[in-house]
């Protein structure tokens, strides 16, 4: 859309060298401001994200050069992204660069894990080569492990059909890539670049000293409480079930919605007239409309920048009786009310007008069913005479419901229509035969292609067809005239044919070849899509149990998002512990490291519904990813167990060692991954571009990386030595 934008300005300005005097040519509307509002503000906080990754490692690892090492990672694993873009024909647009936040604080991880195990050695008192080459080898296979789960829990995103599988496969091709290229980049490069920066000397400043005087207090204090609850495995399972529970009931009481509401920049009015209004009433009622609008937009209190008309709205030439307006507000840094708000506050002057039926509507970032109504509920029966019955049946009980408004059907018998009722004596009388009074109206009213030309190459139908103003109007019917057979006279059809006015249904539409009408309604305040579905299926049920029901555009896509992420939660969930059990060889070592994912899950719910955030594609994504992002913590602390109990080492002392050396990169990584996603969070205070979609990933992955990290400290642990104690050899765990 910004490639399109940029060539259309740039035609206008060639076309405006053409244009007569007096005249201009002005964009009055353009889609893409909100795309480059939206990029700019991702671009922003890839920037502060980058930051304060970086500042973090700082403060662990205590010096410039120690930084350089993981710092190296981020530009080089982005720069490998952009490949894979590349590869797979994807374009640089506001989800691929929501991947890109989420990845800076994922594809530091490895390198800091490297980097960590490097330094450690180093302090040990081993020179930086050989620190390299042994903490290298020691933290391999967790990054390969972690690197594996995390690609093989995005991979089911990738078979997704539909808008929404377009969305996740963007997300997980450029996730995906990013990780892979970071974990080459922190099993190659970071060695390479440790072993000629880091050494046992560096200098610290006085506050990574500070730091570092907290940092072994909280180590401390870790180690105690560890040492208490490692032996409360009863407490912990306990806990766990807790947390399934939790997980559960904040799931089904969250608000769940297709998309959230983002802040446009603009917002649309649809209107209109009665059935078979011409197109001046039209106008005139447009024009009413726009009257009552433009003391808001003259107003200094509100953030109107100017109104669009249009008449017929969306461009339909053969039906007069719809128009739009297009609202759009000032730039987001120019004003404090969001466009909700705005909206909200104009609703008494959009729906008091009479003999119009218009409401606000706000566009969304993902189109789905252009600017129709969200709840599209499609009866299917054996006759309209039936179906008409049971959609005045449904529509008196859906207005019941205060939460539905607007509630209308595509089936109506308000259409006039003039029905010619031809009195065949009289014509046989005069010689007139009904075919020709037949084609004659057909040829004159609804028009007959004659022949056709070519001119340029191009082939051209000629209709013969009366005017666009006598088609109109029902009184030039009795304009028209038919040739007698018998006398070879002109006689008016109106000695012929009585004209009889009738109320028609505008369309008699299908669905799936069945006949069906389509029962449209808006929602009213926090009722939600999933909330409107229930209760209208529901009520169908109760009401007219042998009706069909279908949904349409956005009803239809939630319904069928809610359906697939249960399987994608599946197969993510199933991929990546096939993986680990691979690496592993081991279904017992997975199953501890999964326990991690409900503690992440619950995390994600918890913050989601702190931040008044919703269920949403954005969120599913994050969900989705947490699955990958959680385990990183359990694989480190699981293999390193592994690792010490293969040395000879008894269970319990071997985890709490594992835990212990292995707590600040774990700690690192997961305040690196909170960090990074942290201005998706606070950059949200005020109205912005994109604000609600950054703030369902933020909150979502921070709350789910936060909480997770907390508990699997001890979880992990727990569960470990538990599952294990029964075991003498560590080749007996491993079965």
């Amino acid at each position: 859309i910004l490639e399109l934008s940029e060539r259309i300005k740039k035609r206008i300005k060639k076309i405006e060298k053409n244009l007569p005097d007096g005249l201009s040519l002005n964009i009055s509307f353009d889609r893409s401001t909100y795309v480059k509002a939206a990029i700019f503000e991702i671009w922003k906080t890839l920037a502060i994200a980058f930051v304060l990754v970086t500042l973090i490692i700082f403060l662990f690892l205590g010096n410039i050069k120690s930084v350089i090492v993981p710092a190296v990672a981020l530009p080089v694993s982005l720069i490998g992204t952009f490949l894979g873009l590349w590869i797979f024909d994807l374009s640089i647009n506001i989800f691929v660069l929501l991947s890109f936040i989420l990845a800076i604080g994922i594809i530091t991880d490895d390198s800091v894990i490297m980097t960590d195990a490097i330094y450690q050695r180093i302090e040990d008192g081993q020179t930086p080569l050989v620190a390299s080459f042994l903490g290298a080898k020691s933290v391999t296979a967790p990054i390969i492990s972690t690197t594996l789960v995390l690609v093989a829990s995005f991979a089911p995103l990738i078979f997704l059909s539909g808008i929404t599988g377009t969305l996740f496969r963007e997300t997980a091709i450029a996730l995906s890539f990013a990780i892979v290229v970071s974990s080459f980049v922190a099993l190659t490069l970071s060695p390479a670049l440790a072993a000629n920066f880091l050494s046992k000397n560096m200098k610290k400043s006085k506050i990574v000293l500070k730091f570092e005087k907290y940092y072994k207090s909280f180590l401390e204090f870790y180690t105690e409480t560890l040492d208490y609850w490692i032996k409360k495995p009863k407490v912990i399972i306990g806990f766990m079930i807790a947390i399934v529970v939790a997980s559960a009931l904040i799931f089904n009481f969250s608000t769940k919605v297709l998309l959230p509401k983002e802040d446009r920049g603009v917002y649309l009015i649809v209107g209109n007239t009665d059935i078979g209004s011409g197109y001046e009433y039209t106008v005139d009622k447009a024009l009413q409309m726009e009257k009552r609008l433009l003391p808001l937009v003259k107003s200094d209190e509100e953030s109107y920048k100017r109104l669009i008309l249009r008449v017929p709205g969306w461009g339909q030439g053969q039906s007069y009786n719809s128009f739009i307006i297009i609202a759009l507000l000032d730039p987001w840094s120019e004003r404090n009310k969001g466009a909700t708000k705005i909206m909200r506050g104009a609703m008494g002057a959009i729906m008091g007008l009479p003999q119009t039926l218009a409401f606000p509507i706000s566009p969304q970032s993902i189109r789905v069913s252009e600017f129709r109504k969200p709840v599209q509920l499609v009866l299917q029966g054996q006759s309209y005479e039936e179906l008409e019955r049971w959609q005045n049946l449904i529509m008196r009980e859906l207005r019941k419901n205060k939460n539905l408004a607007a509630i209308e059907s595509d089936y109506t018998r308000q259409n006039p229509e003039i029905k010619l009722i031809i009195n065949r004596k009289k014509a046989q009388d005069l010689g007139v035969s009904v075919m020709d009074i037949n084609q004659t109206v057909q040829t004159l009213f609804a028009g007959k292609t004659v022949t056709k030309f070519n001119k340029m190459g191009k082939e051209y139908p000629i209709i013969l067809q009366t005017s666009v103003e006598n088609r109109r109007k029902s009184e030039n019917l009795a304009k028209v005239f038919v040739r007698s057979n018998t006398t070879g006279k002109l006689i008016s059809l109106s000695n012929l044919v009585e004209f009889e006015e009738v109320g028609a249904a505008k369309i008699l539409s299908r669905f799936d070849r069945t006949r069906a009408v389509t029962i449209s309604a808006r929602l009213l305040g926090n009722y939600t899509l999933s909330e409107a579905i229930d209760y209208i299926t529901k009520t169908v049920r109760t009401n007219v149990p042998e009706a069909g029901i279908e949904w349409k555009g956005e009803s239809e896509e939630i319904q069928e998002v809610s359906k697939e992420i249960y399987i994608i939660f599946a197969l993510a969930l199933v991929t990546a512990f096939l993986v680990l059990a691979a690496n592993f060889n081991s279904f017992l070592s997975p199953f501890v490291i999964f326990l991690t994912v409900p503690l992440a899950l619950f995390g994600g719910l918890l913050f989601l519904n702190l931040f008044n955030s919703s269920i949403n594609i954005f969120s599913q994504i994050a969900l989705v990813i947490l699955i990958g992002m959680s385990v990183k913590n359990s694989i480190l602390i699981v293999s390193w167990s592994n690792e010490l109990r293969r040395a000879g080492k008894n269970i319990q002392s071997a985890t709490i060692e594992a835990c212990k050396k292995r707590f600040r990169a774990i700690i690192m990584t997961s305040a690196s991954t909170c960090l990074a996603v942290l201005p998706l969070i606070i950059g949200n205070w005020g109205p912005g571009a994109g604000e609600a979609a950054r703030l369902a990933i933020g909150s979502c992955v921070f709350g789910g990386i936060f909480l997770s990290t907390v508990t699997t400290l001890y979880v992990t642990p727990t569960m470990y030595v538990l599952l294990t104690k029964n075991t003498k050899r560590i080749d007996a765990v491993d079965l």
